[in-house]
């Protein structure tokens, strides 16, 4: 990302408050929980194992169904798959602390929100919401 020199000192007020932030949300318990979760996830071999077993599932699944040929029970299966490895107890871990780092970062589009009268995640996110 290029920043524009020509910036205004507001502008400049802006990305240093920018800055606070992320480093801020980075120092939340939340945040430091989640980066955790997410190593333990990484480093647990039989883990990335079973992920990389449900993602060929997936992925057949997603084909069949492309190509009108999957079934109810292959939805069932796949789901059932995923349910096994979302129990897993360092996934299911990491999947809570994502839901607790989200609900978190959501309070604080919320609270740029309102001072906007915009969803600034949605609007920073990217050009193309539905």
């Amino acid at each position: 990302m290029s920043v524009d020199t020509d910036q205004q000192p507001a502008d400049e007020s802006v990305d240093d408050l920018a800055e606070t932030l992320g480093t801020t949300i980075a120092e939340l318990p939340a945040y430091e929980r989640f980066i955790e979760a997410k190593r333990a996830v990484e480093q647990d071999e039989a883990l990335q194992d079973a992920i990389a077993e449900f993602e060929s599932h997936r992925e057949s699944y997603l084909e069949k169904r492309e190509a009108g040929n999957a079934s109810k029970a292959d939805l069932l299966e796949l789901q059932e798959r995923q349910e096994k490895l979302h129990d897993r107890p360092v996934m299911a871990e990491y999947l809570q602390a994502q839901n607790h780092l989200e609900l978190r970062l959501q309070a604080v589009n919320m609270a740029i929100s309102d001072s906007l009268e915009i969803d600034f995640g949605e609007k920073a996110g990217g050009c193309c919401a539905e």
